[in-house]
């Protein structure tokens, strides 16, 4: 069985871990490059299971536009589960993450480090929930939008 899960069926696979320390993230993931797998392994280090919040094709497009994403929910979640620091990947058609982690409650939730702690929506339900936000290392010079601007000017 996949470890890929939509809200509805991550309490079972909760269920499942709930003697282990749980990190959550989430994004988009629509071009997987260096940044996000070095991201992934440095987040996978601080504790036993790495869930993976991937934005669904509607919210998506909600927040990166029409043109977005490139490769669907689907492929991206089969790419994200198929790496090693990966335990599960669980998909949410919001803007934000919130309701799965109020679902989740992870101990830590984790971000990269072009991000300001408090100012993610999410924090507030995080440290609610007990759980404490984290910055990780940023790799400057990869993101999905670099890789689609430079295919699209060459």
């Amino acid at each position: 069985m996949s470890n890929i899960f939509d809200a509805s069926s991550i309490p079972s696979y909760l269920d499942a871990i709930k003697h282990q320390k749980v990190v959550f993230t989430n994004g988009c993931f629509d071009l997987l490059h260096p940044g996000h797998l070095y991201y992934l392994n440095e987040a996978k280090e601080l504790g036993d299971i790495l869930i993976v919040g991937l934005n669904s094709d509607h919210s998506v497009r909600q927040i990166k536009g029409n043109n977005r994403p490139i490769n669907d929910e689907h492929f991206r979640a089969e790419m994200l589960i198929g790496l090693k620091p990966v335990d599960a990947v669980v998909l949410f058609d919001e803007d934000t993450p919130i309701q799965i982690i109020s679902i989740i409650k992870p101990a830590i939730h984790v971000k990269g480090g072009d991000y300001n702690i408090t100012k993610l929506p999410e924090y507030e339900t995080v440290v609610s929930n007990g759980g404490e936000v984290k910055l990780l290392s940023f790799l400057d010079g990869y993101s999905s939008t670099n890789i689609i601007n430079k295919l699209i000017n060459n």
